[in-house]
């Protein structure tokens, strides 16, 4: 079934999330910051392990990096895009507009709770592949491993973060089933070397999101999505950047 790979990561994220707030309530206030700073450090770790497979290389007995002044142009320049459109107020408006929608006017961190989960579920290859490889073969395999991974995290942030953090399965929904519908178009852009670059910044914004779960909001990670998109443009560019 076509889609099922979407539904099933859906579901996955609002399970974590229910779970999170049935034991996130019954949790002191330091367990929850205890459990904030584990799941940052957590990210942090799987940010940095993404962006170190797509840098360092092994150079006959030497390990060598590489890609910096990719990484440079298409953080900078994918700022600098999102800034000007101000992509996080966007996600912020809207979470405070779920905020009243679903009666939680009172929850001071619901709309931080629902960026900083959005962020973090919806970054990665792992969606853009799975999303693809379900709408074109209609098998789920990728998008189920990552309901798995996406329960955890977003159960571990729910506990800390407030129950905003569930309501990232939306826009999870949303990107993942686009792709999976346009996905015939979307494959012969996805070539190893986009994928790879899609691979290598997504891991560094997702390095982001840990920092600010671990020493709050210092970076607009949402700001900086357009580096995504210009990094799998940039493997079609006729020269290597």
């Amino acid at each position: 079934m076509i889609g099922l790979g979407t539904i099933i990561n859906t579901i996955g994220i609002v399970a974590g999330g229910i779970a999170g707030h049935f034991f996130g309530s019954r949790l002191s206030k330091r367990c929850q910051d205890a459990l904030n700073m584990a799941c940052g450090i957590s990210v942090l770790f799987i940010g940095i392990a993404g962006a170190m497979e797509g840098m360092l290389k092994i150079e006959g007995d030497s390990l060598g990096s590489g890609r910096a002044m990719f990484v440079v142009l298409c953080l900078a320049l994918g700022a600098f895009i999102g800034e000007i459109i101000n992509i996080e107020g966007w996600f912020e408006r809207f979470g405070a507009w779920l905020k009243i929608k679903t009666g939680n006017a009172k929850d001071k961190e619901f709309v931080n709770g629902f960026v900083t989960a959005s962020l973090t579920v919806c970054i990665g290859a792992m969606a853009i592949v799975g999303a693809i490889q379900d709408g074109i073969l209609g098998d789920a395999s990728i998008l189920m491993t990552k309901a798995i991974l996406d329960l955890i995290i977003v159960m571990v942030m729910t506990c800390s973060m407030g129950k905003g953090c569930v309501f990232s399965a939306i826009p999870v929904f949303v990107f993942e089933g686009a792709v999976t519908l346009l996905s015939r178009f979307i494959r012969p852009i996805m070539t190893e070397t986009a994928l790879s670059n899609l691979s290598l910044i997504g891991s560094i914004l997702i390095f982001c999101v840990g920092l600010n779960l671990v020493w709050g909001k210092k970076v607009r990670v949402a700001n900086m999505l357009p580096a995504v998109l210009l990094a799998v443009i940039a493997a079609f560019l006729p020269f290597s950047v």
